[in-house]
């Protein structure tokens, strides 16, 4: 316990030293939830729940991954459910919702399990003493009751997300904004405005008010009969931190409410385990080929005809491979080295890397981006396809669809990307733009957190917008009655041009008359 707390003091003062953030009022306790969560997105949480601990802040994290971090002022726990683990993305590479169909049948079973995990009641019953809730954006609506007149703080992991910013009082312009799952290129043409614009509205619908949501409300109202609805819980929400920066995306006319604290989770690399080093570096000027398809997707779900033909490319090229893969392959080239894990940042720091081959998730291409290793993207599923098409367009390395997938295909795209020197050239200028900023992310959350706090959940952020429904947001009321003033005073003033008509022609009449 000593130690601890010498750890702690040391954290504070070097933060002082360093001039980063003045030292807290006073510590408060953090209780944050993402307990549907891949690892992925619990490590944006990490960095942000470190940094508050460094603080002195007492940070609870409840999820449903193993322990991340022996801070001693975190308590990382899992719930223990299943339910979340071990999904085939591939399963739903051609769902027409891009995969988001497989949490109809997870969510609401989480919904119901949830509240039963001792640990999670224990954690509920002693929501009053935390002083602040964070909550994983993505897919956790299931925590909502535990935010019931509490001051609470999103984080948007998939980054901008134009549902949570309409709860907020921002409606994004499909104009221009992606929708969750697909982009185009810009200027948008009329077909894709149209088209993106239904995307916006039916995910919308699809997820709050048909599908997703409702399952779910049902669920907790059998638990939590006394509760708001879910989506009125949410409306209370103080803040959104997102997990994109203009400078990796698009400029967004954003609310106070909105901070933007994009690649929070980048940070510089560390040395590689030695026998990684040695293949890396022994790969000499032909470089190596970086190939991981995410924490969530398990690389022995990948279909067989894809994980041949990526071995028979493989074994053309005079590069040498790091290949991410759970499970056992057979007749693997020399040249590719086959690991269940990797650390990912410390790889894409490698100067030797020449190419990450993705499956386009954001937080790997955001790590990509800041480390300056081109991409080659294999998209899967939900945003990944947003993603693909911004690696596209910004010209920071290419993308390949699975069906299309052959040897040759392979093998030109990234001697494409290895030759060609416009990909590097792209991505050092995105890393220059992605750096380049008064402070770190990580300091922009911290403040904002503790602002949030020392506001008593800052109502001062919240736009008037948010308390307006969609009649009186769009002015549907005002154009309607617009639209009546318009007819009356039309009804009205062809009623007098009638009249004058009709007496001017009467008077016409009766001189015509007189004369004859």
């Amino acid at each position: 316990m000593f130690l601890a707390g010498i750890y702690v003091m040391v954290a504070a003062l070097a933060a002082v030293v360093a001039g980063d953030l003045d030292p807290p009022e006073k510590h408060y306790k953090i209780l944050v939830l993402l307990p549907v969560s891949s690892q992925s997105h619990k490590n944006v949480f990490i960095p942000l729940a470190e940094a508050l601990a460094d603080r002195g802040h007492q940070v609870t994290m409840l999820s449903n991954s193993p322990k991340s971090t022996n801070h001693p002022n975190i308590t990382d726990i899992s719930h223990g459910l299943q339910h979340f683990q071990n999904i085939n993305m591939f399963e739903y590479k051609d769902d027409w919702t891009t995969g988001f169909t497989m949490f109809e049948k997870v969510l609401p079973v989480i919904a119901r399990d949830f509240y039963k995990v001792p640990l999670v009641k224990e954690l509920y019953e002693r929501r009053k003493e935390f002083d602040l809730f964070i909550v994983d954006h993505a897919f956790n609506e299931v925590v909502y009751p535990f935010l019931h007149q509490a001051p609470f703080i999103m984080v948007s992991t998939p980054g901008t997300d134009y549902r949570q910013s309409a709860v907020l009082g921002n409606v994004m312009n499909p104009a221009y904004v992606p929708s969750q799952s697909l982009d185009f290129s810009r200027p948008y043409s009329i077909w894709h405005r149209f088209l993106n614009t239904l995307i916006h509205i039916a995910f919308a619908v699809y997820w709050r008010n048909w599908n997703i949501v409702p399952q779910l409300q049902k669920e907790i109202s059998a638990q939590f009969p006394e509760l708001p609805p879910l989506l009125e819980l949410e409306r209370n929400m103080s803040l959104a931190l997102m997990n994109t920066h203009f400078s990796i995306g698009i400029p967004l006319p954003l609310l106070p409410s909105q901070v933007e604290v994009g690649a929070m989770h980048c940070r510089p690399a560390n040395p590689l385990p030695q026998e990684l080093e040695s293949w890396i570096t022994g790969a000499g000027s032909s470089g190596v080929i970086y190939f991981n398809l995410g924490s969530f997707s398990r690389g022995s779900y990948m279909p067989v005809q894809y994980r041949d033909v990526f071995l028979q490319a493989f074994r053309r090229l005079p590069q040498r491979v790091v290949w991410k893969y759970e499970g056992e392959l057979k007749n693997v080239p020399d040249n590719v080295m086959i690991t269940n894990w990797v650390p990912q940042q410390d790889i894409l720091a490698h100067n030797n890397v020449k190419v990450f081959i993705t499956h386009c998730g954001l937080l790997g291409t955001q790590e990509s981006i800041y480390h300056a290793t081109p991409l080659l993207g294999l998209p899967i599923f939900a945003d990944q396809n947003r993603n693909s098409m911004f690696i596209r367009n910004s010209g920071v390395g290419d993308f390949l669809l699975w069906e299309e997938l052959t040897e040759d295909v392979i093998v030109n795209a990234i001697n494409d990307i290895i030759n060609n020197p416009k990909y590097k050239d792209n991505i050092l200028r995105k890393s220059k733009l992605m750096r380049d900023q008064p402070v770190s992310p990580t300091e922009l959350a911290v403040f904002w957190t503790e602002y949030v706090i020392r506001h008593k959940g800052a109502p001062q952020l919240r736009s008037p917008a948010a308390q307006l429904s969609w009649v009186e947001f769009l002015m549907l009321d005002v154009i309607f009655l617009l639209h009546l003033t318009v007819f009356f005073l039309y009804f009205i003033t062809r009623r007098i041009l009638r009249v004058i008509y009709a007496k001017i022609f009467s008077a016409n009449d009766s001189i015509k008359k007189k004369r004859e």
